[in-house]
């Protein structure tokens, strides 16, 4: 087998993401102690120039700390270094306006926020700064593995085009079929150094899991169904044989009257702050074909229950008539000029808060859709209906991790994934998340792009079948 060296220098990944994020986060301390210190009158925090400005810096530091690792802005190395520097922005701006009232609470007054404006300027630079520099050490440190990918079915050979556009962290140099058996499968596993397991048959991909553990090999797996629902079970410790519980029931009444609650207070506040944006974007609609500003489609939400979603109308007037219930591709000629711009930043769905507030919808949960695609997938994908568990969202996993081309079995795993390990924090988390990818390209590929990838992996499989 291969030498065990590489997997332990690749095992020291964790350790240098958070010294980085430490000291990135100690800096940044300093940087708030000394605008703090300098920029506003001693007079105004009398009980905190002593001893007492260290429970403020601990404060600050806890805080950037905490929104770092909640928006995953220090994935250095793993995330594109413009969601990096995205999210580490969004974060600053949340923990220095949180700041801002803080020592306004102290100070008993409103203080000058210039001081505080500063601040996240001169730390928005050097963010900019040290994510470029631990990218850069990330790249220098850590050359791309050579990877084996083992597919089941046709369709599973798509995973390398997707892989390959992150050619700084994955480099598969060989494919290999699931049918050529396991022992030659074993022997071309000695001559990487990590393996793919992508739709292989169950009792292969054991017998595969377990000599790749056994030899300390790297593997990287994509999770079938049952999977994903194991991963939400309940561990039970009665007996000395391990039992693991899958309720398959959705939220618990405790969480759905929490997560109702949140979507209540955030969608209240939103409804304030969107809603001179929301007068813009329906003038601009308006005045541009002199169309209705709304469009409204039937859509399906827990237990199956329709209701009618809300977004800005971004295509023209009647645009099914003409293509029938079809998805956008990135130059679809329907989409009016408006509805590129706000496609792009996705201000289409702002409407949908009134959808939250009836209680139609989540903030976060799946992606709300048609009856008439579901019952289509679900031809095909009979479990696409798990993601009616809970309400529809206007964001979530599948909005997050997925695009616009992302097929309907990956959205069904990232929703079961959502479903079955929710947490209230999951949501604030994937909130937080949802601002960066408002400034995402790679989110808004079209239906075009998922064609050129199948395309692309169909030349592949030609390729493989032609060795």
């Amino acid at each position: 087998m291969r030498k065990l060296s590489r997997g332990a220098y690749e095992d020291t990944k964790g350790f240098v993401r958070a010294a980085e994020t430490l000291l990135e986060v100690a800096l940044m301390t300093v940087l708030y102690y000394i605008i703090w210190r300098k920029a506003y009158p001693e007079g105004l925090f009398p009980g905190y120039l002593y001893m007492g400005k260290f429970v403020l810096m601990g404060i600050y530091a806890l805080l950037l700390y905490v929104f770092f690792l909640n928006s995953d802005c220090t994935m250095f190395g793993q995330l594109h270094t413009t969601d990096l520097v995205i999210g580490q922005i969004i974060a600053l701006l949340l923990v220095n306006f949180i700041t801002y009232f803080q020592l306004g609470l102290i100070a008993n007054q409103l203080v000058s926020p210039m001081p505080i404006v500063v601040l996240f300027l001169i730390e928005a630079m050097l963010a900019i700064v040290l994510v470029k520099l631990y990218a850069g050490l990330y790249q220098k440190m850590y050359a791309p593995q050579d990877m084996l990918l083992i597919y089941g079915s046709k369709e599973s050979v798509g995973l390398k085009i997707k892989m390959d556009s992150r050619p700084d962290k994955y480099k598969i140099s060989k494919l290999i079929s699931s049918e050529v058996g396991f022992d030659a499968i074993c022997s071309e596993i000695s001559r990487h150094d990590a393996v793919i397991l992508n739709d292989v048959p169950a009792e292969l991909r054991n017998d595969i899991l377990k000599f790749c553990y056994r030899y300390r090999v790297r593997t990287y797996i994509t999770p079938k169904l049952t999977d994903i629902m194991i991963r939400g079970a309940q561990n039970i410790s009665l007996f000395d044989t391990p039992l693991m519980l899958v309720k398959g029931t959705g939220l618990s009444p405790v969480q759905r009257i929490l997560k109702r609650s949140m979507d209540i207070a955030l969608c209240s506040v939103a409804m304030i702050v969107a809603a001179p944006v929301m007068l813009v974007i329906a003038a601009a609609i308006k005045l541009e074909d002199g169309g209705p500003v709304f469009y409204k489609q039937d859509r399906m939400t827990r237990n199956g229950v329709e209701f009618q979603i809300l977004k800005f109308r971004s295509m023209i007037v009647d645009a099914e008539k003409h293509a029938g219930a079809v998805l956008a591709s990135g130059d679809d000629p329907r989409i009016t000029k408006v509805g590129k711009v706000i496609r792009a930043y996705r201000l289409d769905e702002l409407p949908q808060i009134f959808n939250i507030l009836k209680g139609d919808m989540s903030i976060v949960g799946p992606r709300p859709e048609r009856k008439v695609l579901a019952d289509e997938i679900c031809k095909e994908i009979p479990e696409f209906n798990y993601r009616l568990k809970v309400r529809g969202g206007l964001t979530g996993y599948a909005q997050i991790y997925g695009k616009y081309n992302t097929s309907a079995y990956d959205k069904l795993r990232l929703d079961l994934m959502y479903i079955e390990n929710y947490s209230l924090l999951l949501d604030i988390k994937l909130i937080i998340l949802t601002v960066r990818i408002l400034f995402s390209k790679e989110s808004t590929e079209g239906i075009d792009k998922a064609e050129e990838n199948k395309r692309r992996a169909d030349e592949l499989l030609q390729e493989l079948n032609q060795e």
